[in-house]
């Protein structure tokens, strides 16, 4: 049973780490640069940690500034505004990542900046052979190590931990919690939750200030991932840049 728990709480925290990291702070954001290494060091991180919802950084990078651009609009690409039920929201942003993905979407020039590319890795982690592999791994270890017939219940999560971290954020955070400014979508605070998702919960904060790496601001207010990102810094592992309006929203 515990095998089974601490698997999950795992994949749950480094898949959430590797998204608000990797692929929004660093690849929609750039909030902090890094050299070619750690870039593909964090590319593979990324397809470990994903899994079989692996997500292509410079695909969701793409995404995600449109979805500040377009917020709570009509181009918005999820919007609990405009997108009745989470499954319609989430079946919407499936549609729109694969066509942007694959070509079909034509993206404006300003989208296009600096996205992190290692295009041979990406098309292999992208296919559905790594992902079935993935998912066979998940459900061999549940085999191996569930006790119970109710455990097996978690093992869908799995499959979908990628999305499923993207639609609490993009559902709930703009429909409960608290605003600490006053901006032109619905964003909310949903603090403390935000703490089990490594800072993205403070997603009223981010809207109003898409290029701070620390989604923190006020003293009772707490960002995992921006301490780690901090002691990356330190490390040397990246670099934080000065705040500016500048840097892509």
């Amino acid at each position: 049973m515990y095998e089974i728990l601490i698997f999950l709480a795992a994949h749950h925290f480094l898949s959430l780490f590797s998204q608000t990291f990797f692929l929004h702070r660093y690849a929609a954001h750039q909030m902090f640069t890094m050299s070619n290494f750690w870039e593909k060091v964090f590319f593979i991180c990324n397809w470990l940690f994903q899994g079989s919802s692996y997500l292509s950084p410079a695909t969701y990078g793409k995404m995600h500034r449109m979805h500040h651009e377009f917020a709570d609009t009509e181009n918005d690409v999820h919007s609990p505004k405009h997108d009745k039920t989470i499954m319609k929201m989430m079946v919407k942003t499936k549609n729109v990542y694969t066509d942007i993905h694959e070509g079909k979407t034509v993206i404006a020039e300003k989208f296009l900046n600096n996205l992190p590319q290692w295009t041979w890795f990406d098309k292999f982690a992208h296919k559905w052979p790594s992902r079935l592999g993935w998912a066979i791994l998940y459900t061999l270890f549940y085999v191996k190590f569930a006790t119970e017939w109710w455990m097996f219940l978690f093992l869908p999560l799995h499959m979908i931990m990628g999305p499923f971290h993207g639609v609490v954020i993009n559902w709930f955070a703009h429909k409960f919690g608290y605003r600490n400014h006053k901006v032109y979508d619905t964003s909310v605070n949903i603090f403390p939750i935000e703490i089990l998702m490594l800072g993205e919960g403070l997603h009223n904060n981010h809207h109003a200030q898409g290029y701070n790496p620390n989604f923190a601001q006020k003293w009772w207010e707490f960002d995992p991932s921006y301490a780690v990102i901090k002691i990356f810094d330190l490390l040397g592992i990246v670099k934080l840049k000065k705040k500016s309006k500048e840097t892509p929203a």
